[in-house]
């Protein structure tokens, strides 16, 4: 056998792509309805028989793999001592796990606090706090709090290893779940995010899986290996790397526009590219996720206005301010509507164009100049992505749209900004098939054949010619 099946459990649809990894190539798609608030199999059989019907029977699957992002992903909340510091290092530790992080907390936990992070319902909690051997009363505070509260979620524990133990007995003491894991941040400014992502993916698979009823459908393939961003962020961390023995693309971010949120990962050093500029802030994660929850091509399209403004849509899209209106209201009363016109067809495309320029500006760094007491210095925050080769675009409004080039474009850094560290001349490419999530779940099992079905995905869209993948054609 070298087929397999690999499922998304999405928000909208549940998809399947049948494989041959021999090949390194897609053998059919199938698709069927997210099910997951009511019976998540009905879903996983219609994109079965949908996928059986084009194959003409299904084949023996050696790997029957899953991510989800239904029902809402992983909800995520942090709870860290300093927000700049061991807070922003278990924020970072969550979204690269996949989680869409819904609440962040520092210091002290208040009974506003408590109550807020009820209201906010999430699936995980990240409990973190002092280097190893420094400050502890905080974290002891915080999960002390946590322990005399009514949430059943799972907590991870990975805050100062002299206490950590002891905070996962207490929790374990009044009922609730607690996992141990390393420290985020064990000595001032070092990050050590991968034993809690870790942790944080475990725990999807053991608890979450069951809380979104997708064990329901666990008969029907081998392993729910983690959410669906991190399925994509390793396929990113493939694409940039290669497998063992072949080079990969090199530095690159991939943008994922999606109907409830547009996410951005970058895998890049991002140390500062000139000379005399200054690092400010915790070091940064080589692999980075971030998650623009309020950039969703659908649940929040009125967002996107509002943040781009109605004059930037209306001359991107060429549409009056009535019919921009007009189709918004469309939109909100009806999240799965898709374009059906030239006119629709327009402000999904200058929707996605915001909603790349938006989202990547707030994933790159900024450079700025500070005034010091030995004059001026350049100052930078966040990642340096300036020199990135390659920018990818993923998700529906990339894939079947008419114009993604220039929807890609937006990912360019701009002139008029010159604060903002946004790549400054990269290859342009649209995962066509969409099979980073595919090449994700694959990659610690069969990486060689996963690399080369996500670059046979690759479609190269600034007209130039492309390294090994498709160029585009029309």
């Amino acid at each position: 056998m070298s087929c397999a099946l690999l499922i998304d459990f999405g928000s909208t649809y549940t998809k399947l792509r049948a494989v041959d990894l021999a090949q390194a190539c897609v053998l059919a798609s199938g698709q069927g309805p997210s099910t997951v608030t009511s019976d998540v199999t009905v879903g996983l059989d219609a994109a079965l028989a949908d996928l059986e019907r084009k194959l003409n029977g299904l084949p023996s699957f050696k790997y029957r793999l899953a991510s989800s992002s239904a029902a809402g992903g992983l909800r995520m909340v942090t709870i860290g001592l300093v927000r700049e510091l061991t807070t922003e290092a278990a924020r970072q530790a969550a979204l690269g796990a996949g989680a869409k992080v819904v609440g962040t907390f520092a210091y002290r936990l208040t009974p506003a606090d408590d109550h807020r992070i009820a209201e906010l319902a999430p699936d995980i909690i990240l409990l973190a706090g002092g280097t190893d051997g420094g400050n502890s009363d905080v974290i002891c505070h915080n999960a002390a709090r946590i322990a005399a509260s009514a949430l059943a979620c799972p907590i991870v524990v990975a805050g100062n290893r002299d206490v950590a133990q002891d905070l996962v007995t207490l929790l374990a003491r009044t009922g609730k779940t607690a996992v141990l894991t390393e420290n985020v941040m064990p000595s001032f400014g070092e990050l050590n995010i991968d034993p809690a992502r870790e942790a944080i993916r475990q725990v999807f698979i053991d608890r979450i899986v069951h809380a979104k009823g997708i064990d329901r459908a666990a008969a029907r393939f081998d392993a729910l290996l983690m959410p669906t961003p991190a399925a994509v962020m390793e396929g990113a961390r493939l694409l940039a790397d290669g497998p063992s023995g072949q080079s990969g693309l090199g530095d690159l971010l991939v943008i994922d526009i999606g109907g409830a949120t547009t996410d951005v990962h970058s895998v890049s050093p991002g140390a500062p590219s000139r000379e005399g500029v200054i690092q400010h802030g915790l070091p940064e994660p080589r692999v980075k996720r971030t998650v623009e929850g309020d950039l969703g091509m659908r649940h929040n399209a009125e967002t996107i206005v509002d943040a781009i403004g109605l004059d930037a849509v209306r001359a991107r899209s060429g549409l009056a301010a009535e019919t921009v209106e007009a189709i918004l209201r469309r939109i909100a009363s009806d999240v799965e509507h898709l374009p059906q016109s030239a006119e629709e067809a327009a402000l999904d495309e200058a929707l996605a164009w915001a909603a790349v320029r938006l989202a990547v500006k707030r994933h790159a760094g900024t450079v700025k100049v500070v005034q010091t007491v030995q004059g001026p210095v350049l100052v930078q925050s966040g990642k340096d992505l300036t020199s990135v080769t390659n920018v990818i675009g993923t998700g529906g409004p990339l894939a079947h749209g008419m114009t993604p080039s220039t929807v890609l474009q937006a990912a360019v850094a701009d002139g008029k900004d010159p604060s903002s560290l946004q790549p400054a001349a990269p290859k342009l490419f649209v995962d066509a098939g969409y099979l980073l999530y595919a090449a994700g779940l694959l990659a610690a099992i069969e990486p060689e054949p996963a690399f080369n079905l996500a670059m046979k995905s690759l479609l190269r869209v600034d007209n130039e010619e492309s390294h090994g993948c498709r160029r585009q054609t029309a």
